[in-house]
């Protein structure tokens, strides 16, 4: 879909190159409410929360362990922050950059022809956790210590850790004037790492795609963020708590979240959650399954008529509910659709057939 749109697709795995770096920080742009005049700020406090967040989930893994809580997250929190610190990044937007007083050009708050810091890693702020833990003395603390140096090494390259494809500066950028970017995340394990990939390219995302959007709406280019098989995210707290927040943030942007997701009833047992659902403006509804139109019917107040549809319509049919206003429609891909759209590998195969015995006549 991607490359037939004139767009790219970007393949993380374990066997990959692609790197996403949880630690990249942007400087963004923001209006002054008493001036109404915008102006760049860095803030390395909002980034050190969405960092922890992202390395609370590593450290909970697959098992969502319980040995993880606030003591946990003060240790993670206070090394993330040290390790900004240590190559001088702070509220500054300078900070990014390396000095040279030689090269000082700014058009429009893009600092041009300055060279960016390198930034922190998985692999450094391990090894300044591994360091703290030989010099801890807390009793207190000992046994978080322990456990992440024990459970955090796996996501390292040093130590050749299995998970260790976001460790390490990041190896592409978003480009604005790209029409569409897949960032296509299959080949992950399914279990867990493929949840975790979600949350840290939410965040990633984010700083490098939604965040540089103006909040001047006049401004603000139009821009939207698919998350599919979002129900994926639903075990993990941090997650969730992300979630949420880039659906807040990202309003206030011109930007709009688009979760998909083909399993309504993990959304229903996560109340926290509900709210990116039925706080969105637009919503597409396609066939149910009769076990789940109940819940549909309670958190997004569906008549009977429109839940009766709803488990009788055919494939391609569906509710678009915009508001207050609802109505039936059909989806008739065009031919061209289909041949980017089809998922069934026997029909690709033979469109496939089709297309090449066609550019032979």
């Amino acid at each position: 879909v991607a490359e037939a749109l004139g767009g790219v697709n970007v393949v993380l795995s374990p066997t990959s190159k692609t790197i996403i770096n949880l630690f990249d920080i942007e400087p963004e742009n923001i209006k002054d409410e008493i001036t109404g005049k915008e102006r760049t700020i860095l803030s390395v406090e909002n980034k050190v929360e969405d960092v922890t967040q992202g390395l609370l989930t590593m450290a909970r893994g697959s098992t969502r362990s319980k040995e993880v809580n606030e003591l946990t997250k003060q240790i993670i929190s206070e090394a993330v922050l040290e390790e900004y610190a240590a190559l001088g990044i702070t509220d500054n937007v300078e900070s990014l950059y390396v000095k040279d007083d030689n090269r000082r050009f700014e058009i429009n708050s893009n600092y041009l022809g300055r060279t960016k810091k390198q930034m922190p890693t998985i692999g450094s702020w391990y090894r300044r956790i591994c360091r703290k833990a030989e010099e801890n003395t807390n009793q207190d603390y000992r046994f978080h210590y322990s456990y992440l140096v024990k459970v955090m090494k796996q996501y390292t390259r040093e130590y050749q850790g299995q998970m260790a494809y976001f460790d390490g500066q990041s190896t592409f950028e978003l480009s604005e004037g790209m029409p569409f970017i897949n960032i296509d995340i299959s080949q992950l394990e399914e279990r867990f790492a493929r949840p975790l990939a979600q949350q840290i390219m939410l965040s990633w995302v984010w700083e490098k795609y939604v965040k540089k959007n103006s909040e001047d709406k006049a401004k603000a280019a139009k821009k939207r963020v698919l998350v599919d098989e979002a129900w994926m995210l639903l075990p993990y707290p941090e997650a969730v708590d992300f979630l949420n927040t880039m659906a807040r943030r990202a309003r206030k942007r011109n930007v709009s979240l688009a979760v998909i997701s083909q399993k309504f009833q993990d959304f229903y047992e996560k109340k926290e959650v509900q709210a990116v659902l039925t706080s969105s403006e637009t919503k597409l509804f396609l066939a149910q399954d009769k076990s789940e139109i109940e819940y549909l019917r309670e958190v997004f107040k569906l008549s009977e008529g429109e839940a009766s549809f709803l488990i009788t319509c055919s494939r391609g049919e569906g509710l678009l509910r915009v508001g207050g206003d609802s109505a039936i429609l059909a989806i008739q891909p065009t031919k061209k659709e289909f041949e980017f759209m089809e998922t069934n590998l026997s029909k690709q195969a033979a469109l496939e057939k089709a297309r090449k015995e066609a550019e032979k006549q």
